[in-house]
């Protein structure tokens, strides 16, 4: 890396929003839930923040969405890559992140930042603004969209019941904390093609109602007000279901009750998705 890039690099990791995307992502990869160039993240950004450290008024150049999103018209983003591998971020965040704004009619992408050697936004994009919308409606806190490959996640959709209820009893069952981190449960799509408009309408289906949403087979789709919020719930059914991968070949002696789900919610203030638990 020449001096001038690790002076540009440093510069960009002061920024806030920068440097938060570019450890996650590092966080992600050390994880081993982003292989190669899997996984993508976006974020919507303040635009007085965004203004503080750019110039909201150079547009490096514009591109060309898959679909107008007038939804999100005006909107600042900060998103990962297309083919961008999670493990450079961090040495490279101009190279493999980029700062978009869509503009005012939602026909475009005006890029501020990143995104070097006319690199494209993540190739999932049209499925995060599909969910960036529907969870906006849901929540108007709403932020940030992760999608990774967490492992054990992957591997307990090959050998359980893709049943949204039984899946997330499932979950609730392994760890203590899991019915207070994601009471709405987990979505669930059928396997789909990756990067089409079908699996991001799929997906954006069913964050009218779930913070997160699992591709079988593939990965998941987690949301939140924060890149913290977002990540600890990936984080959190991540290790419920390496909990279950460890265990589903054993007898099961005991384990949480109906009741005692029921008892969690109750002391956290939390209410369960419907028709999980018969108490």
């Amino acid at each position: 890396m020449s001096t001038v890039n690790a002076d540009q690099t440093a510069k960009a990791l002061e920024i806030p929003f920068i440097k938060e995307m570019s450890e996650i992502t590092q966080h992600m990869w050390r994880n081993g839930w982003d292989e190669r160039n899997g996984g993508n993240v976006s974020y919507i950004l303040d635009e007085a923040e965004v203004a503080r450290y750019l110039d909201i008024n150079h547009v490096i150049r514009v591109i060309e969405p898959a679909f107008p999103v007038n939804e999100l018209a005006g909107k600042y983003f900060i998103v990962t890559g297309s083919g961008k591998y999670f493990k450079n971020v961090i040495h490279d965040p101009s190279g493999n992140l980029g700062i978009l704004r869509v503009s005012n009619d939602g026909t475009k992408l005006e890029l501020l930042w990143g995104l070097d050697n006319d690199a494209k936004p993540t190739s999932e994009l049209a499925s995060h603004f599909m969910s960036h919308i529907e969870r906006l409606k849901a929540d108007p806190n709403h932020r940030v969209v992760i999608h990774n490959h967490a492992t054990n996640v992957l591997a307990m959709t090959f050998i359980h019941d893709l049943d949204e209820a039984k899946f997330t009893k499932t979950l609730w069952e392994m760890c203590t904390e899991c019915i207070v981190v994601f009471p709405d449960g987990i979505g669930i799509i059928p396997w789909m093609v990756p990067g089409s408009s079908e699996i991001g309408r799929a997906t954006a289906e069913k964050m009218k109602e779930y913070h997160s949403v699992i591709w079988p087979q593939h990965g998941i789709f987690g949301t939140g007000t924060s890149i913290d919020e977002a990540f600890g719930l990936i984080e959190t059914i991540e290790k419920a279901a390496q909990i279950y991968m460890l265990i589903a070949h054993h007898e099961i002696k005991q384990r949480i009750t109906e009741r005692e789900l029921s008892d969690l919610a109750a002391a956290f203030g939390v209410i369960p998705r419907p028709g999980i638990l018969s108490v």
